[in-house]
């Protein structure tokens, strides 16, 4: 009713028939009386393959309803011949006096006068017809045209990569390369592609059906790829070559002559059968095989951590670099607990070390103690003064997993020296910065593979993203020069077009948002998670400061003195563990002062990044 209310209005206001009003809309609308030029299949006549003929729309009018049919033009001339049919005539031909300005071929048939006949075409000459169509439908003709020429079949370079099936495909693999002409599915024959080569540009029936076919291009591509299974034709293509062909970011698009969006619709680039399997079990963890650490974690993992922790363990299988984006709160600790227990019962010993903010070695340290308490814990940081001696670094092989900050990796260098299996970082947004010290130190380290744990994998700007892969995938995305090329180019386009960068990462992240019917069904109605602070050098002191007093005086006092004296330093603590200038007095609030409120500032940065809502009390 709004629909019809609103059109109503429109036409009202509008200075002319309703016929007018919908071509003052756009040309393309099918109207009674416009002309449509129609080409089909005549498979009688081998060398005029194609019949056209124009036509235009009559309305008979019968008892119950009216209907159109289509009529040759040549009948229009004498339905409208007159003076009195004049402006109905030139409201018939002006769609084609339009296009043939635009066309030279519709030109040459209004000026011979074959438009108003039946003609039998050869393949050329439907091809001519075909390439002027975006011309003719934009003047408001209507065309009708056989239906394989919609799905623009054409002959293609098929290029397929990883074909083998060896089950030890892995990010260090080379993966086999070939190359060969097809159309469809099916592979053509040397004598097909003679065929192909002999036509030059056009029309060419193939294995019983019409296609297009430019030889030119075609050569040019074909000619390509060759040269490059040529070239990798002993060894093959590293796994993330390969990786960027199928997203459509070729690793040497600069150097492929004229590879443009019309170069590709020539070629196809399809992964085979090892590397298919591969990335079907990455982009769906449901076809990875079914796995849980047992007793060894004191806990239930929801089904969709379950997927997760399928996940992550195929991505450290593969050796590969993988970034679990899990909304906050859906457990991201949890399953990377439980694959570090999974890991360790197949006999894949440590060390693993873990990066993570200081605000949050206090809530790493108490979910292990609770939900993986076989797990042997090492951590490095001032807290436990008695690890921070390099000359113990050795201790470290003995450990299942290590914990450490991101301000440790700078403080403590010979990290980038131990030989991890696995570097999983948390919070991973605190390395978007490829140029602060903290991210080179991180990138610095030795591993078999990496992971990374974040909300935000994109916090600000898509350039974070490269920053964690160069961690995650060193080399995927290639080096940030290359990668901000690629940006320009993807953001020139119209519409702007990030599928190839968004193709190449998807294999590698895994996310799942709370408002997922998938995921929200199956949580409870309210979560609570602690996250524990740790105390800043000057709380710490402070604290230690104020126990030290009280312990002093303690024996002295008895009954509602000693009572009330305890409840004093109750609250005193608990200033002090706000802030120390809650204490103090001194009215300053330095933010840094305070482990307290930089943990509140990591919750509420992800929060607000992810343009969420939140309440805090104090």
């Amino acid at each position: 009713e709004d629909l019809a209310a609103t059109l109503a209005r429109h036409v009202a206001r509008f200075p002319g028939s309703a016929a007018k009003f919908f071509q003052h809309l756009h040309p393309s609308w099918h109207q009674i009386g416009r002309v449509t030029l129609q080409l089909a299949e005549n498979p009688e006549d081998l060398e005029r393959p194609f019949t056209f003929l124009a036509t235009y729309t009559v309305v008979t009018k019968g008892t119950i309803r009216a209907s159109s049919r289509h009529l040759p033009l040549a009948q229009g001339l004498k339905d409208y011949a007159g003076a009195q049919h004049r402006e109905k005539l030139a409201s018939l031909l002006s769609p084609l006096q339009d296009a043939a300005r635009e066309s030279f071929f519709l030109k040459q048939l209004l000026d011979s006068g074959e438009i108003y006949q039946s003609l039998a075409w050869s393949p050329a000459q439907a091809y001519l017809f075909l390439q002027a169509m975006p011309v003719l439908e934009r003047n408001g003709i209507v065309l009708r045209v056989p239906n394989w020429w919609k799905a623009r079949a054409r002959p293609q370079v098929r290029i397929t990569v990883g074909e083998r099936t060896e089950s030890g495909l892995n990010a260090q693999s080379l993966l086999d390369f070939s190359v060969q002409l097809t159309l469809g599915d099916q592979a053509l024959t040397p004598e097909e592609w003679e065929q192909v080569q002999a036509e030059g540009a056009g029309l060419v029936l193939i294995k019983g059906q019409w296609v297009e076919v430019d030889r030119q291009r075609l050569r040019q591509v074909l000619a390509h790829w060759k040269k490059v299974e040529r070239k990798v034709s002993k060894d093959g293509i590293s796994f993330f070559d390969g990786m960027r062909l199928l997203a459509g970011s070729p690793p040497d698009e600069a150097e492929i002559p004229g590879f443009s969006d019309s170069q590709q619709q020539w070629s196809q680039i399809i992964a085979g059968k090892g590397l298919s399997a591969i990335l079907r079990k990455l982009n769906d963890p449901h076809e990875i095989e079914n796995m849980h650490p047992g007793q060894t974690l004191h806990a239930t993992l929801r089904p969709y951590q379950e997927l997760g922790l399928r996940w992550l363990w195929l991505v450290s299988q593969l050796g590969l670099g993988g970034c679990l984006a899990d909304d906050m709160g859906l457990g991201k600790t949890i399953q990377v607990l439980a694959l570090l227990l999974v890991l360790k019962q197949q006999g894949r010993k440590g060390p693993h070390l873990l990066v993570v903010p200081a605000s949050l070695l206090g809530n790493w340290q108490s979910e292990i103690e609770r939900f993986a308490p076989s797990l042997r814990v090492l951590m490095i940081h001032p807290s436990a003064a008695s690890e921070v001696d390099p000359r113990k670094k050795q201790l470290v092989q003995e450990d299942d997993v290590v914990l450490t900050t991101y301000g440790g990796m700078v403080r403590w260098t010979w990290l980038t020296d131990v030989p991890w299996q696995l570097v999983i970082l948390h919070e991973a947004q605190a390395i978007k910065n490829p140029q602060s010290q903290q991210t080179r130190a991180v990138k610095k380290l030795q591993s078999r593979h990496r992971l990374a744990l974040t909300g935000t994998p994109v916090e600000n700007r898509l350039s974070d993203l490269w920053s964690l892969f160069d961690f995650l995938s060193p080399g995927l995305l290639g080096s940030q020069s290359e990668f901000l090329e690629g940006l320009a180019r993807m953001a020139a386009k119209d519409p702007v077009d990030y599928h190839p960068l968004r193709a190449l990462v998807r294999p590698y992240i895994l996310r799942r948002l709370k408002t997922d019917k998938a995921v929200i069904s199956d949580l409870p109605e309210k979560t609570e998670v602690k996250a524990y602070c740790t105390l800043t050098p000057v709380q710490a002191a402070l604290y230690q400061q104020a126990l030290v007093a009280f312990s002093a005086h303690l024996g002295q006092w008895t009954g509602i003195q000693r009572k009330g004296s305890i409840l004093a330093l109750l609250l005193r603590l608990k200033q002090i563990c706000n802030h120390p200038s809650q204490w103090l007095g001194d009215g300053r609030y330095d933010p840094q002062d305070s482990g307290k409120f930089s943990r509140l500032r990591e919750l509420a940065e992800v929060i607000a990044d992810k343009q969420a809502k939140a309440l805090i009390f104090t």
